[in-house]
């Protein structure tokens, strides 16, 4: 409180870097074919048309959940920014068919770590999409978002948001 108080500022991070969580081609969140994406009902964010089916993570933090049909994942980061992974659209409904959870809600994750595998061949038959927003879903904590500028992304590697974090 004191060093607060007399400084401004504690050791909390007021700034995140997210790596993409999959590999394949970065796409404006505006063509994501689904309103509740498109229009950023959820928050604001990128999506990826992935061209592997590893899911990994994009940030040093906590998945806060796996989606009882794992076609999702909830992400907490260190410095506390909020992300949803939402593999493929209309992928509830395969009931958790050709994806594979690698992580459970609690566990502590790493940049780069698995989180999910799915069978892309089977999301291309069953589902409308392949395509996977990101979604910071705390838009309330982000002071600015900065978009890649990158039309194709590498899991773990390439950087898809530099986030600065309100204060």
């Amino acid at each position: 409180m004191f060093f607060k108080k007399w400084f401004g500022k504690t050791n909390k991070a007021t700034h995140e870097d997210v790596a993409a969580p999959l590999t394949g081609i970065v796409k404006p969140l505006e063509e994501v074919p689904d309103p509740v994406f498109s229009e950023k009902m959820m928050g604001d964010g990128i999506a990826i048309e992935p061209t592997d089916g590893e899911v990994v993570s994009p940030v040093n933090g906590k998945v806060v959940q796996v989606f009882p049909t794992k076609h999702a994942v909830g992400l907490r980061s260190e410095a506390g920014v909020e992300l949803l992974i939402h593999v493929g659209l209309e992928t509830v409904s395969m009931n958790g068919e050709g994806f594979t959870a690698h992580v459970a809600a609690g566990d502590r994750v790493k940049v780069g770590q698995r989180l999910l595998t799915v069978d892309l061949d089977l999301v291309k038959q069953k589902a409308k999409s392949t395509i996977t927003p990101i979604i910071v879903t705390n838009g309330d904590v982000v002071a600015s978002l900065q978009k890649t500028s990158e039309t194709k992304a590498t899991k773990g590697e390439t950087t898809i948001f530099h986030i600065d974090i309100n204060a």
